[in-house]
């Protein structure tokens, strides 16, 4: 790492070009070859994936995305002359469009059951050639552009669907301005120099945008999910600015106590440089742990969100010590550049409210470790009533044309309607007919059912579908239980006897079976993830006890987030008030990814937290005073970066993507616990109660383990004459020191 970081400051404008060239040159190939992101919620093996395969084999041209028009009148009906002239040639404008297969309209002999019983709301659906993914927003533009140029006075018309939610504004790029901006102001703070503290920004930055655009071309090769490229953005600025941060205190510390710039920045790289590579390992072991589950939807998620990590880290290690060459001694501010020179070097002294923090928590430890230990148990109630299933375009703003197109239809056809099951099955001769008349009959009275359609058969009368409407909502668990309610009662009473297999399709069920499919691998994943980060730690700390806690910790993290996420989406505690709308359930692959996220961005936290506590340890054997120096010294710098990530994260609030703000909620308030609660306050008290049983290993399991360690040896030694350091200026000073506070 040293002659990696001598090699980027000696050549420091060729670094510097190397990393601007590649961030040009992926940036414009992703501009060249354009985004090809794709939501496949599909699971080789389950029902609702089996009922999909039957419709495209059976019904080719119902294989394109589907997509609805709703129009509505406040005076008249839809059924006027002049409103259906009107939306009759604006339906024949759109069927002539040469992405859309086909539009069924309400006007005609089939068309009755697409207008409402009182008249005032119609729709009709548009069937696209292709699905979703494959519809650009222009196509899909020009489709709305002419539904909307229809619209009069008295003539509301409003679109849904998959297609049409890609034309819809976000929230731009203002999420990433607010939270580099919040981040700036609390670098000037910590540092008071400006040139230090817009270092960090511009490192992540480069990083995070080169993978920005990696993630562009990813999407060619796998399948990558659409806010793929935004979870890798929030979470590459807040891991980037923070490692960043790390590295540039470290090499602020050098420049006080008297070192050149050179030997500052390789100083700062060969130490807290190594740290951000481990800390960044365990980062990516835990996405990529996401594998394991063997769903090609988060693969590219886990994949997208490495090579995010992995590029923040290098541009930390290689760009970060090539522009703190360039700004010299101005990494420190005018005072202490002022200081520096009148007095000569001085060792940074762990005092001040950290110091009597840590002194604080040394003394009280069962009630500190108790209230910490409430806070979470309280935050992660929530969590115990955990609903998993899709948010659909009845939580997107109100403002936006497909939350009004679903309300409209709500309104007007009941709550089912924007979310329907089709029953799918093969049909073979004519007993199987028959009984299938008689469930379409069956089905109309039964709980939950709001209408049946008629059973289709394709054309060699080999495949056989009906549409259910449930009479409540697509996310709601009422369908859930209709769905569940088929396939274990009311379907395989009508197949008794027949050859039928009928199989349960449509959004609610496929979301529910990817929901069972990943709560069924969440123990082996969990296990897994938290198995190699614990190893990780064994590895660095040779102790049991470290790695046991930091797994109960990041648990605890983990819970309470997700009670956070609970209160806020499922039961709508403020969400309205945040601009994320109505109330609804949690997506289902959001336990696996947080679990990825924050188990690494926990890991980072009880790294720089115990590296420091374990070299204290290993100087002088005294688990108090490791305990006492190494929160006293490390807290303030993780507070720091804390409130950076808790504000780059909160930023993405402002997305106005439901998915990603619900990410950034669950991440802030997991790094606000962490850092404020948990590695402050309950693992400090925890260690101070275990006293010296928190180093404890095996023999036999200490003569097999390979030994590494975080910060090289001779790092030890230049901690231990930085020791001496601080007892001569405090004996010259008489100041007290935070190792000279008792117990």
């Amino acid at each position: 790492m040293a002659a990696l970081a001598r090699w980027c400051v000696q050549r420091r404008l060729v670094a510097v070009l190397l990393w601007l060239l590649a961030f040009g040159g992926v940036t414009a190939g992703a501009a060249i070859a354009g985004s090809a992101y794709s939501n496949d919620y599909a699971v080789p093996g389950t029902e609702s994936g089996r009922a999909t395969e039957l419709l495209q084999e059976g019904f080719p041209g119902l294989g394109g995305d589907s997509d609805t028009v709703v129009w509505h009148t406040t005076s008249g009906t839809v059924q006027d002359a002049d409103v259906e002239q009107t939306m009759t040639g604006t339906l024949d404008r759109i069927a002539d469009l040469p992405e859309v297969a086909s539009v069924s309209g309400p006007y005609g002999g089939t068309g009755a059951g697409r207008v409402s019983e009182d008249g005032h709301t119609a729709y009709a659906t548009v069937t696209f050639v292709d699905s979703a993914e494959n519809i650009s927003p222009a196509e899909a533009r020009s489709v709305v552009d002419i539904a909307k140029a229809a619209e009069t006075d008295g003539l509301q018309i409003e679109l849904g669907g998959s297609a049409i939610s890609a034309t819809e504004s976000s929230g731009g790029h203002l999420a990433e301005v607010v939270g580099v901006v919040v981040a700036a102001v609390v670098l000037f703070l910590a540092f008071g120099s400006p040139a230090a503290s817009l270092l960090p920004i511009a490192t992540a930055l480069v990083g995070v945008g080169t993978a920005y655009a990696g993630i562009a071309l990813l999407g060619h090769v796998m399948t990558v999910a659409d806010f793929a490229p935004m979870l890798g953005m929030l979470i590459g600025l807040g891991v980037g600015i923070d490692y960043a941060l790390f590295i540039v205190t470290r090499h602020r510390r050098g420049l006080k106590r008297g070192l050149s710039v050179t030997e500052a920045v390789t100083n700062a790289v060969a130490t807290t440089g190594r740290a951000v590579v481990f800390a960044g390992a365990t980062v990516c072991i835990a996405l990529l742990g996401m594998l394991i589950l063997r769903l090609s939807f988060l693969n590219g998620v886990a994949v997208a969100a490495s090579l995010t990590v992995v590029l923040t880290v290098a541009a930390s290690v290689t760009l970060l010590p090539a522009l703190l060459s360039f700004i010299g001694m101005r990494a420190l501010s005018r005072r202490e550049r002022r200081r520096l020179a009148e007095h000569g070097p001085e060792p940074e002294l762990p005092t001040g409210l950290a110091a009597r923090w840590s002194a604080f928590v040394e003394r009280h430890p069962k009630l500190l470790g108790s209230l910490a230990l409430g806070v979470v148990t309280l935050l992660a109630l929530p969590t115990l009533s955990l609903h998993l299933g899709t948010s659909d375009q009845g939580n997107d703003p109100r403002t936006s044309t497909t939350r009004q197109a679903y309300d409209l239809l709500a309104d007007g056809f009941g709550p089912g309607v924007n979310g329907p099951l089709t029953l799918v099955t093969p049909v073979n001769g004519a007993e199987d007919r028959l009984a299938l008349d008689s469930l379409d009959t069956s089905l109309r009275g039964a709980e939950g059912v709001a209408s049946v359609t008629p059973v289709t058969y394709n054309s060699g009368g080999t495949t056989a579908y009906l549409t259910v409407v449930p009479d409540s909502s697509p996310q709601s668990r009422a369908t859930s239980d209709l769905v569940d309610r088929l396939r274990t009662d009311l379907l395989p009473r009508a197949e008794a006897g027949t050859s039928l297999d009928v199989h349960v399709g449509g959004v609610t069920a496929a979301y529910d079976d990817f929901a069972d499919v990943i709560v069924g691998k969440l123990p082996v994943f969990v296990g897994v993830v938290i198995g190699l980060g614990c190893l990780l730690l064994l590895l660095a700390f040779r102790s049991v006890g470290i790695p046991l806690k930091a797994a109960a910790m990041n648990v605890a993290a983990v819970a309470a987030a997700f009670g956070v996420v609970v209160a806020i989406f499922q039961w709508g505690w403020g969400s309205d008030m945040l601009g994320l709308g109505r109330a609804g359930p949690i997506e289902p692959f959001l336990p696996v990814i947080m679990v990825s996220v924050l188990f690494g961005l926990s890991m980072d936290y009880q790294v720089f937290l115990v590296s420091r506590m374990y070299e204290e340890w290993l100087e002088t054997g005294d688990n108090r005073r490791a305990v006492r120096v190494g929160l006293a010294e490390t807290s303030r710098v993780i507070n720091s970066a804390a409130v950076i990530m808790i504000s780059v994260f909160l930023a993405f609030v402002l997305s106005g993507d439901r998915v990603i703000a619900m990410f950034g909620i669950a991440l802030a308030s997991a790094v606000a616990l962490d850092a404020f609660v948990l590695r402050t306050l309950l693992v400090p008290a925890l260690m101070h109660l275990l006293g010296g049983a928190n180093w404890w290993l095996p023999r036999r399991l200490d003569r097999i383990l390979p030994r590494i360690s975080i910060e090289p040896p001779e790092c030890r030694a230049a901690a231990h004459e930085r020791l001496t350091d601080v007892v001569e200026v405090l004996e010259k000073e008489r100041r007290q020191d935070v190792r000279d506070i008792p117990g």
